[in-house]
């Protein structure tokens, strides 16, 4: 009876202990290689999305900049200028102005502008923390042909000598789907507006839209936020371009790229911005923390040193002279996995239509 006892026994204490820490072990390595799991999907997710966004953000780039000076005069358009002129501005909008040197180099709007070094928003740090250093901007003007604004008659009201009103006509007949000026893709407060006839070239933006009958009524007042609407100028102004024949409009874009990095408060990280003309900025891609841009002026005439120019708005070199565009873009993953973070950078270049021309057989 006692030998039956003993062997229906339960297990001992020790037995038990032993158990239940080999139990706990295997469950702490299934735990552990669980989250090594999970943690790699996530790395590799988040690396596929960084790569995704800086290969997107290279592509819209490269797409403004293959289309510089597209539309402008050769060489670029000089700006108010003279007598009475202030400095016009870009990567402002009616709020505030995004960069802190943000004014066209003197007076005159190229294809391309040139940012070493600008690439920061203004008001916010001057590095990003990731790399410890600032960033690039880019400035890339063009022509808009998405919209038919050249095949409305323009004319300025002998009312408004200044040139601070410009009245459009919609061509007669009118063809099926032409669209209007206050369309979803028409024209809007804060765009730039080429006016071209036989005495120049003048840009103004706009400050206001009014419908007046079958035609629409522009604005171009004094106060514009990109300070491009000067009368009182002595030239480089829609009022200098007053009486020079028939004239064309054509609406055209000042695209601006820079790195924006928003408060620490929203939890936001560090994200490439593209503001146009007066317009808000708009983000491209976020987890950005460094845009790089040089520039190649070679033409055969300028010596070795230039390729890879930093800053083209330095003599010798002008803006006019930029032949291609190298840009890098670097991305990082979001940093809450420490210093499982991974970070890439992809790079690009783009060949510029002719900035300028130069006959060198004469």
């Amino acid at each position: 009876m006692r030998s039956t006892e003993q062997n229906a026994r339960g297990f001992s204490l020790v037995e038990l202990m032993a158990a239940m820490t080999l139990g706990l072990i295997v469950l702490a390595a299934t735990t552990q290689l669980f989250k090594s799991g999970m943690d790699a999907t996530i790395l590799v997710t988040q690396s596929s999305e960084m790569q995704q966004n800086v290969r997107a953000t290279l592509n819209l780039i490269a797409k403004d900049v293959s289309m510089a000076g597209s539309g402008l005069p050769s060489g670029g358009l000089a700006l108010p200028n003279g007598a009475g002129s202030v400095a016009s501005l870009f990567a402002v909008d009616a709020n505030r102005a995004w960069l802190a040197n943000n004014a066209y180099p003197g007076k005159f709007m190229y294809g391309i502008i040139p940012g070493d070094n600008n690439g920061m928003e203004s008001g916010g740090p001057v590095n990003v923390t990731a790399t410890g250093t600032g960033s690039d901007a880019i400035t890339i003007v063009y022509a808009d042909y998405s919209f038919p604004l050249n095949q409305y008659t323009t004319s300025i009201p002998a009312a408004n000598p200044n040139g601070d009103k410009v009245t459009f006509t919609p061509p007669v007949p009118l063809p099926v789907g032409f669209p209007a000026i206050q369309s979803p893709t028409g024209i809007q407060v804060g765009d730039l507006i080429l006016f071209s006839n036989n005495l120049g070239s003048a840009v103004g933006e706009v400050t206001g839209i009014t419908p007046n009958g079958a035609n629409t009524d522009i604005s171009f007042l004094n106060g514009d936020p990109l300070q491009v609407n000067q009368t009182a100028a002595a030239a480089g102004n829609i009022k200098s371009i007053i009486g020079g024949g028939a004239t064309t409009a054509t609406r055209i874009w000042a695209v601006t790229y820079f790195i924006e990095v928003p408060a620490a408060a929203t939890g936001q990280p560090p994200r490439l911005m593209r503001q146009v003309s007066g317009q808000s900025p708009s983000p491209v891609a976020d987890n950005i923390i460094a845009l790089t841009v040089t520039y190649d002026l070679c033409d055969g005439t300028n010596g070795p040193a230039c390729s890879g120019v930093n800053n083209p708005l330095l003599a010798p070199f002008s803006p006019s002279q930029i032949h291609k565009v190298n840009i890098q873009v670097m991305a990082q993953t979001l940093n809450a996995y420490g210093n499982r973070s991974r970070s890439t950078a992809l790079a690009t270049s783009v060949s510029t239509r002719s900035l300028s021309f130069k006959d060198r057989y004469q």
